[in-house]
């Protein structure tokens, strides 16, 4: 599809208006690589986790998510283990990488009596497990 050319002074008045845009990573637990995408630092976590998970899926990337928001959260590797809130712009965090976790998923009928993993829980093991291995540089 061809886009039709804008004239320069438009072009910087409507990027003005958009506010602020910067470049993140999100990296997927459990996914090869992180996904790069554009966003305006106005944008709430939640309309970053959906992006997030349509790139996914548009990559045709491993395994399988799903497209359900309210199965994700997003952490900011610098903010410890607390999720970020999905109302919060993603601006507000003032970092520019960011992990994607699925919720653990509550059996409480099945096992009340075991200790459900948290979605801190989760992140925890995954930095402390990646920090493990040492990779050098070249």
């Amino acid at each position: 599809m061809l886009l039709p050319k804008q004239k320069k002074n438009q072009s910087s008045s409507a990027a003005a208006a958009k506010g602020n845009r910067f470049l993140i990573s999100v990296t997927v637990l459990g996914s090869a690589g992180p996904i790069r995408f554009v966003v305006n630092e106005d944008e709430v976590v939640a309309a970053v986790i959906d992006t997030a998970l349509k790139s996914y899926a548009r990559e045709g990337r491993l395994p399988l998510l799903g497209s359900d928001l309210d199965n994700f959260v997003l952490y900011s590797p610098i903010a410890g283990t607390e999720a970020l809130v999905p109302w919060a712009t993603i601006g507000s965090a003032g970092v520019r990488n960011f992990v994607l976790c699925k919720k653990p998923q509550t059996d409480d009928v099945k096992e009340p009596s075991r200790r459900k993993a948290t979605g801190a829980g989760i992140w925890r093991a995954w930095f402390t497990k990646s920090r493990a291995h040492k990779i050098s540089s070249h």
